[in-house]
């Protein structure tokens, strides 16, 4: 008989997020703050933001035994096949060792034409890893990056404490759901939690399925996490949703970087146009679902010939061009053309499976490119001697 010790899930065993929230179950890890969320306090963001893409529970201990009982709230798209359920994986000092999943949980169904959103109630349920090696380790478990999570509680077979803090530099990434990972195998397989440990790097993933929208409180967000490294990757969600004429693109983006300019005067800042998607290369949104051919595509709406709205190509022709003029006065501010994680010879190897994100494959593409062209020699976020 296991002899189980308890341990509060409390905020300094978490990493990745940026505010936690007490609820009647436990605690509920957020990626944005309530003060964000209340400024578009949409259904949709609050679902992705709850979702804890690069969130996990980080801790040391002797333990061969861990427990943890969690609420997800899974999720439903009407009229779309079911959606796999998430997993959470257990890291063994820096070593991916196992994945598994808790069944139970709420159940969120969304209507993709009106993005209507309901909820089903359900019980929580019990992940368990065993077996683990007998002496003292550091453990990670993270956190479903598809399935909003509740902590409720943490068991093991012997004494738990906070990890020690090992020096590692903290990357802050925004972007949409490619980053979020809505199509990785599990949160470990995402690209940036994938880049970020062939980097060395804590990761902060303020990816968020549909909203890399140049939301002034995004930035201000970012603006106020403490970080070494920061990137943000913009181009397809503006497209998608057809949000707004160029007129207006260029500007957005410098008051983005303005504002996280303001808490982050000097961090390498690494501005990342969206990797190549066909449908949106030169057809402005918006986007929309499309069931015709009996799986999930998505196809573009937009008149190609309307020179004032915004297509991919564009998109990037602006961002080189305004990273460029204010990379004069900022030489910690760098530019990188998506197409170069994901081109046009990865498409034809590794096919969008939907027409919009990559698949488990192409997600290991991208996070192995961007590794080595990011932090590897000569890159943006490279060790800098001294």
């Amino acid at each position: 008989m296991t002899n189980w010790i308890t341990t509060p899930v409390e905020p300094h065993l978490l990493r990745g997020a940026l505010e936690v929230e007490r609820t009647a179950h436990g605690v509920l890890p957020h990626r944005l703050p309530a003060w964000a969320r209340q400024q578009w306090p949409d259904d949709y963001l609050a679902m992705v933001e709850s979702q804890p893409s690069g969130v996990r529970l980080v801790f040391r201990t002797r333990a061969t035994a861990v427990e943890l009982d969690t609420l997800p709230t899974k999720t439903v798209y009407e009229g779309a096949p079911p959606q796999p359920d998430g997993v959470y994986d257990l890291v063994v000092d820096g070593r991916f060792t196992a994945r598994a999943g808790v069944a139970a949980g709420n159940v969120r169904t969304i209507d993709m034409a009106t993005q209507a959103i309901v909820t089903r109630p359900g019980p929580p349920g019990t992940l368990r890893f065993t077996g683990l090696a007998a002496g003292e380790k550091d453990i990670e478990i993270w956190l479903p990056q598809t399935e909003t999570t509740e902590l409720i509680a943490l068991r093991t077979d012997a004494p738990v404490e906070a990890a020690p803090d090992h020096g590692r530099r903290v990357w802050l990434h925004h972007g949409s759901s490619i980053s979020h990972g809505s199509t990785a195998e599990g949160p470990t397989a995402t690209w940036p939690a994938l880049a970020a440990a062939r980097g060395g790097v804590e990761l902060i993933n303020l990816g968020f399925g549909g909203n890399a929208l140049l939301d002034p409180f995004t930035a201000r967000a970012m603006r106020d996490t403490p970080a070494d490294l920061i990137s943000v990757k913009i181009g397809i969600n503006l497209v998608g949703h057809d949000l707004m004429r160029l007129r207006a693109f260029g500007p957005a983006v410098h008051g983005f970087l303005d504002t996280i300019r303001e808490g982050h005067p000097t961090a390498p800042l690494l501005v990342v146009s969206a990797v190549l998607c066909p449908v949106h290369e030169d057809t402005p949104g918006p986007g929309a679902p499309d069931f015709s051919s009996g799986t999930l595509r998505f196809t573009a709406l937009g008149d190609p010939k309307d020179p004032g709205r915004l297509t991919l190509n564009r998109i990037r022709d602006e961002l080189a061009r305004i990273t460029a003029a204010r990379a004069a006065d900022d030489p910690n501010l760098h530019y990188l053309d998506g197409r170069v994680l994901y081109g046009e010879a990865d498409h034809a190897e590794l096919p969008l499976p939907d027409a919009l994100h990559p698949d488990p494959a192409g997600h290991r593409r991208i996070g192995e490119r961007f590794a080595e062209r990011v932090f590897g020699d000569g890159g943006p976020f490279a060790v800098r001697a001294d």
